[in-house]
């Protein structure tokens, strides 16, 4: 029998539909959205039996999901505060600087370090570790030490040149007063025998120097003396130069030893 406009609409409406249900995401808000022909062909999704709660989030239930999430949210501010409290000491570990190692055959030079030649170097100085001469005024020193490599080895035959100013302050620029060179011994040793320097203009007391181990480069440099007023306000002296200085039975003895660039 045919049917008019209004016994079709109630067939459509009477029929029974399949028990799907389209669920509503993010891609397709609406089950009753538009739909491109490649989702038309689509294989319709099924509620799996169970709590609708129990939903699957990228292999997650909805409801773990939901938990894991509440817990991550609430551990964010405890490690951002640890992060927080951690922050000084990271902050104090940059800045504290880095400590120089302190060789076990040295007096914590590594190497010597070198200074300037200033204006009163001579060379063909003699060869002698005595600098005093007969009826020479001031205080008698005695400087001794040992040379040795960077690798803690004694360095014999090296040369040491001193010359330095007299009692006075003064320096002889027409002789050899107060100036000479030695060769250490077989175990990298000197010795010389001199008068404390007296206080040149502008400089602390201090003592010139230069090593060479045979057949390398020369290490020109300074000794100083601790406890003198104007190591304070001398632009050369170096700490690190420092003699260790005593008082003997005849005068004063110091001891230094030097580290050459050398194997």
């Amino acid at each position: 029998m045919a049917l008019d406009a209004k016994g079709l609409a109630a067939v459509a409406k009477n029929r029974p539909r399949p028990s799907v249900i389209h669920i509503a995401t993010a891609e397709n808000p609406r089950k009753d959205s538009p739909m491109s022909e490649d989702e038309q062909h689509e294989e319709p999704r099924e509620v799996p039996d169970g709590d609708p709660g129990d939903e699957q989030h990228n292999g997650m239930s909805r409801k773990n999901f939901i938990i894991a999430a509440g817990l991550s949210a609430m551990a964010v501010p405890a490690t951002m505060g640890a992060a927080k409290a951690d922050a000084p000491g990271r902050a104090a570990e940059a800045k504290a600087p880095a400590l120089t190692p302190t060789p076990s055959c040295d007096d914590g030079d590594d190497p010597t370090p070198p200074q300037t030649e200033g204006p009163y170097f001579k060379r063909n100085s003699p060869e002698r570790s005595n600098l005093v001469e007969p009826g020479m005024p001031g205080t008698k020193l005695t400087v001794s030490g040992v040379v040795y490599s960077r690798s803690c080895k004694v360095v014999a035959n090296a040369l040491l040149d001193f010359w330095q100013a007299d009692t006075y302050g003064n320096y002889d620029n027409y002789g050899f007063r107060l100036r000479g060179h030695q060769f250490t011994d077989s175990a990298g040793r000197f010795s010389l025998s001199t008068i404390v320097p007296g206080l040149y203009p502008g400089r602390t007391r201090h003592i010139h120097v230069k090593v060479q181990a045979p057949y390398q480069r020369v290490l020109t440099t300074q000794l100083y003396f601790p406890g003198e007023p104007r190591n304070q306000t001398d632009t050369i002296f170096d700490p690190a130069l420092l003699m260790n200085v005593s008082n003997g039975p005849n005068g004063r003895v110091a001891t230094f030893d030097f580290v050459l660039t050398v194997p």
